[in-house]
């Protein structure tokens, strides 16, 4: 049915209509653009000259800053810096995000159960619902693992037979990595000398693992394909070269670093 436009209104049924029926119309108001027809608004954000990213201002006076993408991974000497300036549960974070490639909310779900120590395979169980491919509930999957990283696996599980992996919540590892405005903390990502910080957040650990896996594969240091890393990050091919995909500009020094992190991943 066709919508029928109001002939012989009031100012307040023409009012009304347009409140249900628009298009936005912005003006600048403040800090917002606000639409003339309803109460619709957003924030102005201006880009940053020289930073890849746009910045605003909310209504109580704090600071919003929004990156122009979140495509940003780690080389692996900067990896390096980072993990010598975080305390220890927050290095145990960021270590099973990297040898996992898992989102952090997967991840926190391990248990004991989870880790066949035989095999070096972790059984991811609570993962992403992906609803607009039609899911309820998330897929598991079951990825490998490096046989050095499992050890200390199974150790952390001899202490904690009936616990969870033991890593921090997605919004204290961001914390950690970025800081605290609110108390002025500073995050590891600027205590490590990381270019441009504001880059980063937890979700770019995984695009990292993925990153590193294909550019040793690609080097035929490693025995994993694109299917394969697509199988374990949980993505379909187009996700993975949308979100992850990078070109290899890694150094001799930095295949080093991987192959230590990694140790006997994908190798016969």
């Amino acid at each position: 049915m066709e919508t029928q436009i109001p002939t012989q209104e009031t100012p307040k049924e023409l009012n009304s209509f347009r409140a249900k029926n628009h298009i936005h119309e912005y003006t600048e108001v403040g800090n917002y653009l606000k639409c003339k027809f309803c109460d619709h608004k957003k924030l102005i954000l201006r880009e940053v000259e020289g930073q890849e990213l746009r910045v605003g201002k909310r209504e109580d006076g704090k600071a919003y800053s929004v990156r122009d993408h979140r495509h940003s991974w780690f080389n692996p000497e900067d990896w390096e810096k980072l993990m010598k300036v975080l305390k220890p549960k927050q290095v145990w974070t960021a270590e099973v995000l990297i040898q996992t490639g898992a989102r952090i909310n997967e991840a926190r779900h391990i248990m004991a159960g989870d880790c066949d120590f035989e095999r070096n395979t972790i059984r991811l169980r609570v993962t992403k619902t992906k609803a607009t491919k039609g899911e309820r509930k998330g897929k598991p999957r079951t990825i490998p693992m490096d046989s050095k990283f499992m050890k200390r696996i199974r150790r952390h599980f001899e202490a904690n037979p009936e616990g969870y992996i033991g890593i921090l919540s997605t919004p204290a590892f961001n914390i950690a990595l970025k800081g605290d405005k609110g108390s002025e903390r500073i995050g590891g990502l600027q205590r490590a000398g990381i270019k441009d910080p504001y880059l980063y957040s937890t979700h770019n650990i995984r695009k990292t693992h993925g990153n590193w896996l294909k550019i040793m594969g690609n080097l035929g240091l490693m025995e994993v394909d694109a299917m394969e890393i697509c199988l374990r990050l949980g993505h379909d091919y187009n996700t993975f070269l949308k979100d992850y995909g990078s070109s290899g500009v890694l150094n001799n020094q930095d295949i080093l670093i991987i192959r230590k992190i990694f140790f006997d991943l994908y190798q016969r």
